[in-house]
């Protein structure tokens, strides 16, 4: 598998993403789960206005999430960086303006876009250390962090453990005037979230970000690779956030997903729409009961 990741690296990232795109679509018709989930998801969230427009925005996303699979390796392995793919910057000048004030950073990455491609451009450019939960799969956790480590600053890794531990890792970094990570469409586990809505329907969303900024005054800024066509390369789009987040843990959360969703409006195709968002986590709370 080793060796299936850096022939992927090695390939131009057009034919990369044209052999993605087919294995995308393949999936599509394959996987009768993925395909039911990827509709609901997508008819839930109101972005398609009919069945067809519906189906037919499922099947450009299947090519674009088959992409994402196989610039995984383009994006870890690729000789030379695939960071310098980045052709242009919205946002940026904010980012530069954070760290002139030097003001500690949470880029908050949902899973749209290629976000390993955005994970390594910021770690090319900023003291980034980001938590990272373990494959469940050794030789695969074993090649995603030999990956993700390349080019780590002197004590030779850019994660923290998905821990207790990692969170104080993590603050200690922030508070020294460092930068973060955060994967906030992740499901999180029993205790760390709160049910608010996201695209109209309760998810068990994180409340992470909203405890670094408040241990650590970071500044939030919302951000993810925007992949272009043909192999073109890549946008990196960043919005700041304006203002701190609500005290209140499930203001914070619902705060969170809507400036997610306006990331995903902007590029619904390209949004990870197969996911189990909504399920229900082992130990937390069921969601609330629908206002009558």
């Amino acid at each position: 598998m080793r060796l299936l990741f850096r022939l992927l690296a090695r390939l131009p990232l057009r034919l990369n993403h044209a052999l993605g795109a087919g294995m995308g679509r393949m999936v599509w018709y394959l996987a009768p789960r993925y395909r039911h989930r990827a509709l609901e998801n997508l008819g839930a969230s109101g972005l398609a206005t009919d069945r067809a427009s519906m189906t037919r925005l499922a099947r450009t996303n299947a090519a674009e999430i088959g992409k994402g699979a196989t610039e995984l390796a383009w994006a870890l392995f690729r000789p030379g960086d695939a960071a310098a793919r980045v052709v242009a910057r919205e946002g940026w000048d904010a980012v530069e303006r954070l760290r002139a004030a030097k003001r500690p950073i949470l880029f908050v990455t949902p899973h749209l876009g290629s976000y390993d491609v955005a994970g390594r451009y910021l770690w090319q450019h900023l003291p980034i250390l980001a938590m990272y939960r373990p494959h469940k799969i050794a030789w695969i956790d074993a090649l995603l962090r030999e990956g993700r480590n390349r080019g780590a600053g002197a004590d030779g890794t850019n994660v923290a453990p998905a821990s207790l531990a990692g969170v104080r890792q993590v603050l200690r970094h922030l508070r020294a005037g460092g930068c973060t990570v955060v994967l906030p469409d992740q499901v999180p586990g029993q205790g760390e979230g709160e049910w608010v809505d996201f695209f109209g329907r309760p998810a068990y969303t994180m409340t992470l970000v909203a405890r670094l900024q408040q241990a650590t005054d970071a500044a939030i800024v919302f951000c993810y690779a925007r992949r272009l066509p043909r192999g073109e390369g890549y946008v990196m789009v960043l919005r700041e956030m304006e203002g701190a987040l609500p005290g209140d843990r499930t203001a914070a959360a619902r705060r969170v997903n809507l400036e997610v969703e306006k990331l995903v409006r902007e590029c619904p195709g390209q949004y990870l729409w197969g996911y189990n968002r909504y399920k229900r986590p082992a130990g937390a709370p069921p969601p609330p009961e629908p206002a009558r």
